[in-house]
């Protein structure tokens, strides 16, 4: 969270280099420990360096600004950041492997065996991967007898309001994973929590399909930014 009550202009035609060591990043982490700095000043490290107009600080600055907040900012791809002076291909690349891993860090807290044994399980599960993607979709996890999640596919990738899928590609899946039943779950990038007539004909579909081959979809969760809602619940299957 930002902590300062100054703003970038407050570096104006100053490099790091000639702040004071309390006012550098790197120095004042490790003087008073990674909570004492700002949003900036932390993706400041991360970037090193900044450009001929803006030093290191301000670029953090303008990357915030222009995409309004850090949340917004990590649902950009690697190409999307460079529109900031001073973001080069190395930077960007950097910022998106970050934004990943701290997404890999929150799932990985569930714990090496994750049990699906409730929609909120599932959730829990997913969110961190698809809360804020700005392009809809399709993933389908695979469990076992115990309701382990042993795997799971993305199946489609498509635009902001809906993805192609096809059920006989889910099913496919499934087998190839041996699956004993199936977790469906896709994410709404507009953050509309209501399932769709088109969301409720393809999750018949496959459930259809399941059933005839011995493979029941156990629920369908859609991600609608840090919300969710459950087919399961909801009586949709």
């Amino acid at each position: 969270m930002e902590n300062e009550h100054f703003s970038a202009d407050h570096f104006l035609s100053r490099s790091v280099k000639e702040m004071n060591p309390d006012e550098q990043p790197r120095e004042k982490l490790m003087k008073y420990g990674a909570d004492s700095l700002s949003d900036a000043e932390l993706l400041a490290i991360l970037l090193r360096t900044g450009s001929k107009k803006l030093n290191v600080i301000q670029t953090a600055h303008a990357l915030i600004d222009h995409f309004r907040g850090l949340r917004n900012l990590a649902r950009q791809d690697w190409q999307t950041v460079r529109v900031i002076p001073g973001i080069a291909d190395v930077k960007a690349v950097t910022l998106e492997a970050l934004f990943e891993l701290s997404r890999r860090i929150e799932v990985s807290s569930l714990g090496e065996q994750v049990s699906i044994s409730s929609p909120a399980d599932a959730a829990a599960y997913f969110m961190p991967m698809l809360r804020d993607v700005v392009h809809e979709q399709f993933f389908v996890g695979f469990l076992n007898n115990s309701k382990v999640l042993t795997g799971y596919k993305k199946i489609s990738s498509g635009g902001r309001t809906s993805t192609i899928v096809e059920p006989s590609e889910v099913l496919r899946q499934a087998i190839l994973n041996q699956a004993n039943s199936i977790l469906l779950v896709h994410n709404h990038p507009s953050g509309t929590l209501k399932e769709s007539s088109a969301d409720i004909n393809l999750t018949r579909r496959i459930s259809e399909s399941g059933k005839s081959m011995g493979i029941p979809v156990d629920d369908h969760i859609i991600i609608a930014g840090d919300s969710y809602i459950s087919f399961r619940n909801k009586g949709l299957l």
